[in-house]
């Protein structure tokens, strides 16, 4: 995602290089964060595709060696191709947890019937393996991971999750959000059980279920893992590139090497990895700027985005501290109205909004969110932005 976005406007910007956007997936970029909506329907994968502006994309082509000493880049097929300047966008990989019968006895990959779900190769078998599923066990209760049981329940599969977190998507809500968003899941047919971790699989040719912690197993036949991602930076290691959590990268977005940028999931910019879509395209903008000529100067300063969800009817926004606790100086707004399974929270300092969460009803979170970004005095009552 973050190299079609550095593409698109690289060309838009009057970028006269030509450019080139090598991929080891079998598709062109396309848009991962809608691959749950692709999972039940909502969307085709030829849907989903990004603009390249003037790119040549260059799809099932892995990139398995890189040079910056003689700036050249080797391909999975031996071919060597030269470039001039080498933007690293090489994403994440889904961690994989570790939980004793995730793989099969040959090693030859996951056990039937357990899936990642991380690009559209990976959304096609899940789809194909929901079909005859009777009962599914998400593992993971963040984003990917509700979006992921919320799609399997609206195909019709009693779906459960295990997080091991205390509450749903516990880095971007607070406890009593993430249990209103436990009984919206619950409406459609997806049970939660947060404060639990997954041990082992059952199950020898197939899973047949997920054993927690304390013992107890649940039944399924099908499982998915959505316990986050970690940056891919092992192409940038064996070249000799710096690497912490992801590639280093400065203000300009240049990494240790000359010629070498990285953007996106890979990069880690002021000690942050972001794994978030808006960040990573504040970043290839940039770095559009600066390749392209338009603004040679241009900086990369680091990005607030707010988080959002939306999908199958469940939405949400948070941005902010939302946790009052750690600091004493900050003043709540709560909202809850439980028949329509709605949450709203504004932290306050004084006149300043500080952080926000809403769940279930978005109405004013544009004017929010841009209050936040500019930290400016509030006009309005904090209670007239809710309502």
């Amino acid at each position: 995602m973050a190299a079609a976005r550095f593409a698109e406007r690289y060309t838009a910007l009057g970028g006269t290089g030509r450019v080139t956007v090598y991929g080891a997936e079998p598709r062109p970029p396309y848009n991962r964060v809608l691959l749950a909506d692709v999972l039940t329907g909502r969307y085709d994968a030829e849907s989903i595709a990004l603009p390249l502006g003037g790119a040549e994309p260059r799809p099932g082509c892995e990139v398995v060696a890189l040079d910056p000493a003689a700036r050249t880049l080797g391909l999975a097929d031996g071919t060597v191709e030269p470039w001039d300047e080498l933007v690293l966008a090489t994403g994440a990989n889904p961690v994989l947890p570790p939980i004793r019968g995730l793989r099969r006895v040959d090693g030859g990959g996951l056990t039937e019937g357990v899936h990642t779900l991380r690009t559209l190769e990976d959304c096609g078998r899940l789809a194909e393996d929901a079909v005859a599923a009777r009962r599914a066990v998400v593992i993971g209760g963040g984003v990917l991971g509700v979006s992921a049981a919320r799609a399997l329940a609206a195909l019709g599969v009693p779906t459960e999750i295990v997080h091991q977190g205390p509450y749903l998507i516990e880095r971007q809500l607070d406890a009593q959000a993430g249990e209103v968003l436990r009984g919206r899941l619950r409406e459609v047919g997806v049970e939660t059980y947060p404060g639990n971790r997954a041990r082992a699989l059952r199950g020898e040719d197939r899973v047949t279920g997920v054993e927690l912690a304390n013992g107890y197993v649940l039944d399924c036949d099908l499982v998915v893992l959505a316990c986050g991602t970690r940056p891919r930076t092992a192409l940038a290691h064996t070249a000799g590139l710096p690497v912490a959590t992801g590639v280093p990268v400065d203000d300009a977005l240049a990494t240790a090497a000359p010629g070498v940028h990285a953007i996106g999931d890979c990069a880690e910019h002021r000690s942050t990895v972001h794994g978030l879509a808006l960040p990573a395209w504040d970043q290839a903008d940039v770095l559009a700027l600066r390749l392209s000529g338009a603004e040679p100067d241009a900086r990369y300063t680091g990005s607030r985005p707010p988080a959002r969800l939306s999908t199958g009817g469940l939405e949400y926004a948070a941005f902010g501290a939302v946790d009052e606790s750690l600091d004493p100086g900050l003043d709540v707004l709560r909202l809850t109205d439980a028949t329509r399974g709605s949450y709203k929270k504004l932290v306050l300092r004084g006149d300043r909004l500080v952080g926000a969460i809403l769940l279930g009803d978005l109405a004013g979170v544009d004017a929010l969110a841009e209050a936040w970004q500019r930290d400016d005095p509030l006009v309005d009552h904090p209670l007239h932005l809710l309502t």
